[in-house]
Protein backbone atom coordinates (compact mmCIF):
# COMPACT_ATOMS: atom_id res chain seq x y z
CA UNK A 1 0.00 0.00 0.00
CA UNK A 2 3.00 2.03 0.85
CA UNK A 3 4.71 1.75 -2.22
CA UNK A 4 1.74 2.49 -4.43
CA UNK A 5 1.41 5.73 -2.64
CA UNK A 6 4.95 6.80 -3.44
CA UNK A 7 4.13 5.56 -6.89
CA UNK A 8 1.24 8.17 -6.98
CA UNK A 9 3.04 10.82 -5.08
CA UNK A 10 5.97 10.45 -7.53
CA UNK A 11 3.51 10.65 -10.76
CA UNK A 12 1.83 13.56 -9.47
CA UNK A 13 5.31 15.51 -9.00
CA UNK A 14 6.15 14.28 -12.84
CA UNK A 15 3.42 15.43 -14.17
CA UNK A 16 3.39 18.89 -12.10
CA UNK A 17 7.11 19.46 -13.47
CA UNK A 18 6.29 18.72 -16.94
CA UNK A 19 3.51 20.87 -16.65
CA UNK A 20 5.75 23.84 -15.49
CA UNK A 21 8.03 22.97 -17.47
CA UNK A 22 6.41 22.96 -21.17
CA UNK A 23 2.54 23.67 -20.79
CA UNK A 24 2.72 26.98 -18.52
CA UNK A 25 4.43 28.93 -20.44
CA UNK A 26 2.98 28.33 -23.59
CA UNK A 27 -0.72 29.10 -21.65
CA UNK A 28 0.56 32.67 -21.57
CA UNK A 29 1.64 32.94 -25.39
CA UNK A 30 1.54 36.58 -26.57
CA UNK A 31 0.18 35.25 -29.68
CA UNK A 32 -2.93 34.47 -28.20
CA UNK A 33 -3.51 37.04 -26.34
CA UNK A 34 -6.52 39.53 -26.82
CA UNK A 35 -7.82 42.65 -25.60
CA UNK A 36 -9.43 42.33 -22.16
CA UNK A 37 -13.15 43.59 -22.16
CA UNK A 38 -13.28 47.26 -20.77
CA UNK A 39 -16.32 45.85 -18.26
CA UNK A 40 -17.13 48.08 -14.79
CA UNK A 41 -18.47 45.80 -11.65
CA UNK A 42 -20.06 47.23 -8.86
CA UNK A 43 -17.58 46.02 -5.98
CA UNK A 44 -19.17 44.62 -2.22
CA UNK A 45 -17.72 47.77 -0.85
CA UNK A 46 -20.32 50.03 -2.88
CA UNK A 47 -17.37 51.46 -4.81
CA UNK A 48 -16.55 50.49 -8.51
CA UNK A 49 -14.29 48.24 -9.90
CA UNK A 50 -12.89 49.08 -13.74
CA UNK A 51 -10.67 45.99 -15.32
CA UNK A 52 -8.94 49.61 -17.31
CA UNK A 53 -8.15 50.48 -13.93
CA UNK A 54 -5.45 47.79 -13.31
CA UNK A 55 -3.61 48.50 -16.71
CA UNK A 56 0.18 48.73 -15.88
CA UNK A 57 -0.55 45.65 -13.28
CA UNK A 58 -0.93 41.97 -13.25
CA UNK A 59 -4.78 41.00 -13.18
CA UNK A 60 -6.54 38.09 -12.20
CA UNK A 61 -10.31 38.38 -12.23
CA UNK A 62 -11.88 34.82 -10.13
CA UNK A 63 -15.22 34.29 -11.08
CA UNK A 64 -17.11 32.21 -9.20
CA UNK A 65 -20.96 31.74 -7.72
CA UNK A 66 -21.68 30.36 -4.48
CA UNK A 67 -23.63 27.26 -5.12
CA UNK A 68 -20.43 25.84 -6.76
CA UNK A 69 -18.36 23.36 -4.58
CA UNK A 70 -15.15 23.35 -6.20
CA UNK A 71 -15.33 27.67 -5.57
CA UNK A 72 -15.49 26.98 -1.83
CA UNK A 73 -12.51 25.18 -2.14
CA UNK A 74 -9.89 27.11 -4.64
CA UNK A 75 -11.07 30.58 -3.35
CA UNK A 76 -9.05 30.25 0.03
CA UNK A 77 -6.28 29.56 -1.92
CA UNK A 78 -6.78 32.32 -4.08
CA UNK A 79 -7.67 34.66 -1.54
CA UNK A 80 -4.39 33.63 0.56
CA UNK A 81 -2.50 34.19 -2.47
CA UNK A 82 -3.87 37.95 -3.17
CA UNK A 83 -2.57 38.59 0.24
CA UNK A 84 0.69 37.04 0.14
CA UNK A 85 1.43 39.25 -3.26
CA UNK A 86 -0.49 42.55 -2.93
CA UNK A 87 1.52 44.10 -5.98
CA UNK A 88 -0.79 41.63 -8.14
CA UNK A 89 -4.15 43.10 -8.25
CA UNK A 90 -6.68 39.53 -7.57
CA UNK A 91 -10.21 40.54 -8.43
CA UNK A 92 -13.28 37.68 -7.42
CA UNK A 93 -16.29 38.20 -9.04
CA UNK A 94 -19.61 36.99 -8.07
CA UNK A 95 -21.35 35.72 -11.24
CA UNK A 96 -25.66 35.83 -11.43
CA UNK A 97 -25.83 36.37 -7.78
CA UNK A 98 -28.07 38.93 -6.32
CA UNK A 99 -25.74 41.56 -3.66
CA UNK A 100 -27.62 40.19 -0.03
CA UNK A 101 -26.30 36.23 -1.51
CA UNK A 102 -22.80 37.51 -2.45
CA UNK A 103 -22.50 39.25 0.59
CA UNK A 104 -22.91 36.81 3.00
CA UNK A 105 -21.15 34.04 1.08
CA UNK A 106 -17.93 36.91 1.06
CA UNK A 107 -18.21 37.17 4.54
CA UNK A 108 -18.23 33.17 5.21
CA UNK A 109 -14.81 32.86 3.21
CA UNK A 110 -13.20 35.93 4.54
CA UNK A 111 -12.80 37.47 0.82
CA UNK A 112 -11.55 40.38 -0.38
CA UNK A 113 -12.00 42.81 -2.68
CA UNK A 114 -15.41 41.48 -3.95
CA UNK A 115 -17.16 42.54 -7.26
CA UNK A 116 -20.42 41.67 -8.51
CA UNK A 117 -21.54 40.36 -11.62
CA UNK A 118 -25.05 39.62 -10.95
CA UNK A 119 -26.57 39.85 -14.71
CA UNK A 120 -23.76 37.19 -15.45
CA UNK A 121 -22.75 39.61 -18.24
CA UNK A 122 -18.74 38.32 -17.73
CA UNK A 123 -19.68 35.47 -19.26
CA UNK A 124 -19.31 36.99 -22.70
CA UNK A 125 -17.36 39.56 -21.95
CA UNK A 126 -14.71 36.94 -20.80
CA UNK A 127 -16.23 33.33 -22.54
CA UNK A 128 -17.10 31.96 -19.06
CA UNK A 129 -17.88 28.96 -19.50
CA UNK A 130 -18.08 27.29 -15.68
CA UNK A 131 -17.03 27.89 -12.61
CA UNK A 132 -14.19 28.11 -10.98
CA UNK A 133 -12.55 30.74 -14.07
CA UNK A 134 -9.74 32.56 -13.66
CA UNK A 135 -9.01 35.18 -16.19
CA UNK A 136 -5.50 36.37 -16.47
CA UNK A 137 -4.35 39.77 -18.02
CA UNK A 138 -1.28 41.49 -18.36
CA UNK A 139 -0.10 44.92 -17.56
CA UNK A 140 -0.94 46.11 -21.14
CA UNK A 141 -4.62 44.73 -20.92
CA UNK A 142 -4.73 41.92 -22.93
CA UNK A 143 -6.26 38.51 -21.66
CA UNK A 144 -3.30 36.08 -21.31
CA UNK A 145 -4.75 32.89 -20.29
CA UNK A 146 -7.86 31.74 -18.98
CA UNK A 147 -8.25 28.39 -16.55
CA UNK A 148 -11.65 27.02 -15.80
CA UNK A 149 -12.14 24.26 -13.12
CA UNK A 150 -10.40 23.57 -9.88
CA UNK A 151 -6.71 24.05 -9.64
CA UNK A 152 -5.54 22.78 -6.76
CA UNK A 153 -1.97 24.47 -7.34
CA UNK A 154 -3.59 27.47 -7.91
CA UNK A 155 -1.38 29.53 -6.05
CA UNK A 156 1.56 28.14 -7.64
CA UNK A 157 0.18 28.89 -11.01
CA UNK A 158 -1.16 32.15 -10.32
CA UNK A 159 2.68 33.15 -8.63
CA UNK A 160 3.81 31.12 -12.06
CA UNK A 161 1.55 33.36 -14.09
CA UNK A 162 2.34 36.33 -12.50
CA UNK A 163 6.02 36.40 -12.68
CA UNK A 164 5.59 35.56 -16.55
CA UNK A 165 3.47 38.51 -17.06
CA UNK A 166 5.22 40.59 -15.12
CA UNK A 167 8.23 40.60 -17.55
CA UNK A 168 5.76 41.26 -20.25
CA UNK A 169 5.34 44.89 -19.08
CA UNK A 170 6.73 47.73 -20.57
CA UNK A 171 10.04 49.89 -19.06
CA UNK A 172 9.32 52.67 -17.70
CA UNK A 173 11.99 55.33 -18.59
CA UNK A 174 12.95 58.44 -16.63
CA UNK A 175 12.98 61.39 -18.65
Amino acid sequence: MLNRLWDFLAVVIVLAIAWKIFLAPRSLSVAAAYPAAHATYQRLDGGAFRVTQARGSVLFLDFYASWCEPCREELPKVERYARAHPLVDVVPIDVGEPRIVAAGFARQLDLQNVALDPEGLSRGFFSITGFPTIVAIDPQGRVRATWAGYDPLVESTMAHAAATLARTAPSVTSR
